[in-house]
């Protein structure tokens, strides 16, 4: 089974931006779409059922999906069991924080800094943060990323780099 996480798209109603060329490439081959918060609007989780079944929890600025989507998310898929939350707190004491706060997850996906984290927590547990394919703030690059799972286990995770086209030109 393959998952598809993104976080912090930010996308408004009446955006003229949408979600890059590269994420949408990713969620074609999406078994399972995750977000982990910041959707702004129900219109983009609508587009990722499109894709494949959607599962996201609120982020501090969904204030229109307050009551349609949950604070925190526990999952099983493919017999991994996935906790899903937007803001995972500071990086100093993160990876006890999250354990405490899923036990009995094994992976554990989480948003809000738009910072790509892909990387081991706590006993086993492994902890994802997509980054953003729409505002990357201060990281070189919009990212989404890639979980494979299979009976139980996580296969493979990957940030996958999903930079829209530089539409700048230098041509006068």
């Amino acid at each position: 089974m393959r998952a598809v996480v993104l976080a912090d798209t930010h996308l408004h109603p009446g955006s003229r931006r949408g979600l890059p060329d590269a994420a949408l490439a990713q969620l074609e081959r999406a078994d399972v779409v995750l977000h982990a918060g910041d959707v702004v609007t129900g219109d983009l989780l609508e587009l990722l059922e499109t894709y494949a079944p959607t599962s996201a929890v609120l982020g501090n600025n969904d204030h229109d999906l307050v009551g349609r989507l949950p604070e925190t998310l526990v999952l099983d898929l493919a017999g991994v069991r996935v906790g899903m939350i937007h803001d995972s707190g500071p990086r100093r004491g993160r990876e006890a924080r999250l354990r405490r706060r899923f036990p009995d997850a094994d992976l554990v996906v989480f948003g809000h800094s738009h910072i790509p984290w892909n990387a081991p927590g706590l006993d086993g547990q492994w902890l994802l943060n997509p980054g953003s394919p729409i505002q990357r703030r201060s990281q070189p690059h919009h990212t989404v990323a890639t979980v494979d799972l299979a009976e139980g286990r996580i296969v493979a995770t990957d940030i996958v780099v999903v930079d829209p086209p530089d539409t700048s030109s230098t041509k006068r």
